[in-house]
Parts: C-alpha cells; sequence; structure tokens
C-alpha cells in the first residue's frame, strides 16, 4: 500500500477519467463501433478475470473460503460486464453505486499481496479501474443518471446478500466482502469500530456515499 507501483496505478486511473471526462462530448463513432467497443471492453474484464482463476489453481491458491466470486468488487465486475454487453439501466445503478464506491475503497487500499510486475497486480487494478471507468463512461457518455431509488434498490441487494454472504463465510471458513473480519493489512474499515459494529456503520457509510454520489452525477 502506497508503494510507488500503487500511486503509479492511482495515478493511471485518475489519467483515464479526466480523459474520458474531457473527451466524453468527441465520442462520434457509429452506435455499431460504440457497442463493439463496450462489448471488447467487458470480453477483456471477463478473460483477465478467468485467467486469474486459472493461476490460483495452478498455484494452489483456489479455495473455497477466499476465491468464489462474492466479494462485494467481484459481484460488480461480474454486473459490468453484464452492462456492457446489455446497457442495462437497473445494472447500471448497481455498478455506479456500489461498483465506484467498493472499487474506489479497493484502490486507495488494496488488498494484495502481489507487487508490480507481477500479473495479480495488473489483474486486480485493470478490473477494480474497468469498474470505476464504465459507471463512468455510461454517465459521461450514455446520457445514464443515478436515481435515488437507484440508492435504495441498491441497499436493499446489498441487504438481501448479506445472510447468503454470511452462511457462505460460516459454511467455508471465509471472511467474504469482509463480514467475519478486518483485513489484515489495514484498510478503511479500521476506522469504523470493532466487529461487529462495523457491519452497522459500513451501511451508514454505504448510504452516505451513495448519496454524496447521487447528488454529484444526478440529472440537473
Amino acid at each position: 500500500m502506497f508503494s510507488l507501483a500503487h500511486w503509479g496505478a492511482i495515478a493511471a486511473l485518475i489519467t483515464f477519467i479526466l480523459l474520458l471526462f474531457i473527451t466524453r462530448a468527441r465520442w462520434t463513432e457509429s452506435e455499431k463501433n460504440i457497442l463493439s467497443m463496450e462489448r471488447l471492453f467487458g470480453l477483456s474484464l471477463l478473460v483477465i478475470d478467468i485467467l486469474y482463476h486459472v493461476w490460483l489453481v495452478q498455484s494452489d491458491r483456489w479455495e473455497l473460503s477466499n476465491s468464489l466470486p462474492l466479494e462485494l468488487c467481484s459481484i460488480s465486475l461480474l454486473l459490468t460486464i453484464v452492462l456492457l454487453w446489455t446497457g442495462n439501466r437497473l445494472v447500471y445503478q448497481f455498478v455506479f453505486y456500489a461498483g465506484i464506491g467498493g472499487a474506489l475503497q479497493a484502490m486507495l487500499t488494496p488488498v494484495l499481496d502481489m507487487d508490480f510486475p507481477h500479473f495479480r497486480y495488473f489483474h486486480f487494478f485493470y478490473t477494480h479501474a474497468g469498474i470505476i471507468l464504465t459507471a463512468l463512461y455510461f454517465t459521461w457518455v450514455k446520457g445514464y443518471r443515478p436515481t435515488f431509488k437507484g440508492v435504495l434498490t441498491t441497499l436493499l441487494a446489498l441487504n438481501i446478500l448479506l445472510p447468503f454472504i454470511f452462511w457462505i463465510n460460516y459454511l467455508f471458513e471465509g471472511n467474504y466482502m469482509f463480514l467475519q473480519r478486518k483485513p489484515s493489512g489495514g484498510s478503511l474499515l479500521d476506522f469504523l469500530g470493532p466487529y461487529p459494529w462495523y457491519i452497522l456503520s459500513l451501511e451508514i457509510v454505504a448510504f452516505l456515499i451513495f448519496i454524496f454520489l447521487w447528488f454529484l452525477f444526478k440529472k440537473k
């Protein structure tokens, strides 16, 4: 965390966000070409994530306790791919709120034990940046807008997932979504109190982050 490689990834994300914002009105390609680019990017996210699981298996790291796609960013990544292929507005709301909120936290405090130039480094930052950039792309370029209803539906979806994630954690002795304990390397969760109270605190923080994002990007 906060190594040169980490700062480089953050700088790259900021650069791509600025480029996307500056060029948002210049996307004059035909609708067919834009659709192809969206699906190609979605395919690249899917391929690199599949390769990540292949690497986990080959290196004897794949385990039911930590390798299922049940982290918030893993779920957001799958829905980001769905969004890029379908343009579904309901999926956009989840990717915008939960995707940006979770991926930004992961980018700032990465739970990562492999440094540059390892494949895992590129997988981690490419997928998390991809979630953020996709949400912003659909907002700035495609004209989608987050709604207050989207705040509520995203929070509802997350809370519907919680009992299932708790059960999976209990069954496989996992820590998906950090519902059993905080990450050992340090994260923003360290400021939200001890277990299990930080889970309740995280609900409040998520709501406030979602409201902030809604005010920042909602249709004027």
